[in-house]
């Protein structure tokens, strides 16, 4: 599971928190920048979106083999690049192929509105990895005429036709992945994980029949394939070498069979091996075999996170993004936050919850802080800021799990530059000092909160499945809004002071509970266009939990709707009230999880989390007209580029940093591209 940003990145303060072969196929050196002495965290900004840069603090403190290890599995995540264009939507590799062809051939007039216009486009696209928003999911609209993409493939010589030209212009496969109530999901979501004519009740009745061998350790059916129709027949097209995705796989494992000859231990190793196994098999046995594995390799100052994983791009929640994250540990900071994993049985014991829903035995929880050396897949060019893995709950519950904060990601959110957005919308001055003073230790607490403790709360009810199929498409949301309540609750609690996390406890809690209840009730908005629903998971869990404690706090006016010359603010009047009422939402969203219980988070969304107040929405926006700086942040990669000797050997790997933008992205289709266009 991971945490996203919740705003752009001049906002996200306010809104969060053994040996082997070492010759190696050396891709084509990218051009980068000059170094500069003064690092500039932005690259350029288009459209609702900004890039930053991203430096690798520590970077110089590995040994080689170490940078040798960071190396093979970059290259290995860029490798599977392809694989997460293509699940995102079936015809976006063959669109991208196009847009690239006319980027790089056109020599007209690109001065014109019409060029402007395609050049914002096809960097969106770049962005989303597709032709759908990555975060509202909607279909990208051009600014730019059908006639006018006509000519210019003909000036290049590009070809683009039938079904994947039309559908840049007209309703067709409008939503990437499409959550709204009393609809067939499936058969409504663009996402290209269900052949054509596969419904809800084909894929609840397909997986309905499979039993895993052991129920209490029970398969992570429908991970890594895609269900298609042949014939009328329900199949899965599995990802593996030899299978669906094949010929990306099989350069994947290349990488991951260098980086597991210099892997730093035996353990670390070990999960490689299985990582390569389950590629070539697609068995999920050996995907659990795996997990168990990585999460117990805790050793060394290198780890990853690589494959098919997250499945919030699945209205039901059964299929996996192909994802890639390689992280260095930051030492000094994962040892001050370290003191959370220490505790966790603590926090669980004086939790909320129902008894029968608590962890007897919190075992495992592994906190680092560790800065990116590499992203690919669903991580990048929008990045999580902290991760939670494995996702199983029954490896979760037996072995423990891994939760990491992406330290230099916030430092380059945090450092990118300031907007004003914030003395817009704060009600008050104390509001303002508050944020400014406590509002980045509040956010880095509440993610690792979010990480450490709530993902690894609360257990099922004996006999009750797994939440993907009790609470179907509801499962994601509910989850992460359980896994906040875990953090907000704690952050208003001297115990996080007594364990020398912070200074002040109750400035801190108080700074977090204003940035969230400003976000969840307003400025999150500003990623939605006027009379849209809210879709994604995380925005769709901080509406309703903000939501749901206003309205049950209406009574002690606990938190006040303020309207001042014209313009809506949030103020909370009673912090120890709104605590509790965290926690009852806390106790009451670990039971709906527990129990399955389908209606009760129905009801709970719906109810809260998906309609917009949309006088106040509309309000929102007007007011955030004033400022430039888009909602969205994501960032290119640094460039690792190695030396070698005359014998082909590496001696060295440096760090550079991408030109451009559309320079990395051009870089990346050269140089792994290794799915033809319709798989």
């Amino acid at each position: 599971m991971k945490l996203k940003s919740i705003l752009s990145a001049a906002f996200v303060a306010t809104l969060l928190f053994s040996c082997g072969n070492d010759k190696a196929e050396k891709p084509a050196t990218q051009e980068t920048a000059k170094a500069e002495t003064a690092f500039d965290f932005n690259v350029e900004q288009f459209a609702d979106i900004k890039i930053l840069r991203y430096q690798i603090p520590g970077w110089e403190n590995l040994t080689l083999k170490e940078q040798k290890l960071v190396y093979y599995l970059t290259q290995a995540g860029l490798a599977g690049r392809d694989i997460m264009w293509d699940q995102n939507y079936r015809h976006n590799l063959k669109i991208r192929k196009a847009l690239e062809n006319i980027y790089t051939n056109f020599s007209g007039d690109k001065a014109t509105a019409d060029w402007k216009a395609f050049d914002a486009y096809i960097k969106r696209v770049w962005f989303s990895n597709g032709i759908h928003h990555h975060y509202s999911n909607d279909k990208l609209k051009p600014d730019f005429s059908k006639e006018y993409l006509q000519e210019i493939m003909t000036a290049t010589n590009t070809t683009l036709a039938g079904e994947a030209f039309n559908v840049l212009f007209n309703d067709t496969d409008s939503k990437k992945v499409n959550l709204s109530k009393g609809v067939d999901n499936v058969a409504l979501s663009a996402v290209n994980f269900y052949g054509p004519g596969v419904t809800n009740a084909d894929v609840e009745s397909f997986y309905k029949k499979m039993k895993s061998p052991n129920p209490d350790k029970p398969l992570s059916y429908g991970l890594n394939s895609q269900l298609v129709k042949e014939n009328g027949v329900l199949k899965e097209r599995v990802y593996k070498s030899g299978g669906l995705y094949g010929a990306a796989i099989d350069q994947i494992v290349k990488w991951l069979e260098l980086a597991k000859g210099v892997a730093e231990n035996k353990e670390q190793g070990t999960a490689l091996g299985l990582l390569i196994r389950y590629y070539k098999t697609g068995d999920l046995q050996t995907w659990d075999n795996y997990n168990v594995a990585w999460t117990a390799a805790t050793a060394g100052n290198v780890d990853y996170i690589n494959s098919f994983i997250e499945v919030y791009n699945d209205p039901l929640g059964y299929r996996g993004s192909y994802e890639t994250v390689v992280q260095i540990n930051d030492f000094d900071m994962s040892a001050k936050m370290a003191v959370l994993s220490e505790n966790a049985q603590w926090f669980e014991d004086n939790s909320p919850l129902m008894d029968a829903h608590k962890k007897k035995n919190v075992v495992g929880v592994t906190y680092k802080v560790v800065n990116v050396a590499g992203e690919a897949g669903d991580a990048s060019p929008s990045t999580p800021i902290g991760v939670n893995l494995p996702n199983a709950n029954w490896i979760r519950a037996a072995v423990g799990s891994k939760s990491v904060s992406l330290g230099n990601i916030i430092h380059a959110y945090n450092n990118a530059g300031s907007t004003g957005r914030l003395k817009e919308f704060v009600n008050d001055d104390q509001e303002y000092i508050l944020e400014e003073k406590y509002g980045q230790i509040a956010d880095k607490l509440h993610t690792a909160l979010h990480e450490v403790i709530g993902h690894a709360s609360g257990q099922l009810n004996p006999g009750v499945g797994e939440t993907k199929e009790t609470l179907k498409n509801y499962a994601s949301t509910l989850e992460e809004g359980r896994a906040d309540l875990v953090g907000l609750y704690y952050l208003y609690n001297p115990k996080i002071q007594d364990l020398g996390l912070v200074d002040d406890w109750e400035n801190v809690g108080m700074a977090a509970y204003d940035g969230y209840i400003r976000n969840g009730l307003m400025t999150q908005l500003i990623r939605l266009n006027i009379g849209d629903e809210v879709e994604e998971a995380h925005m769709r869990n901080r509406q309703w939990v903000s939501a749901w404690v206003f309205e049950k706090g209406k009574a002690d006016n606990v938190i006040e709707k303020i309207t001042r010359d014209g313009k809506t603010y949030f103020n909370i009047n009673d912090y120890e009230k709104l605590h509790s009422l965290f926690g009852e939402l806390l106790r009451e969203t670990q039971r709906i999880k527990s129990e399955g219980d389908y209606k009760a988070v129905e009801d709970l969304v719906e109810g809260y989390g998906v309609k917009v107040d949309q006088a106040i929405h509309k309000e929102v926006l007007e007011r955030n007209k004033q400022f430039t700086s888009p909602a969205y942040s994501g960032f290119v990669n640094p460039v690792l580029v190695p030396e070698t000797n005359a014998d082909g050997e590496i001696t060295a790997i440096k760090v550079t940093q991408p030109e451009s933008f559309d320079g990395q992205m051009l870089f990346y289709s050269k140089n792994y591209s290794f799915l033809p266009e319709v798989n």
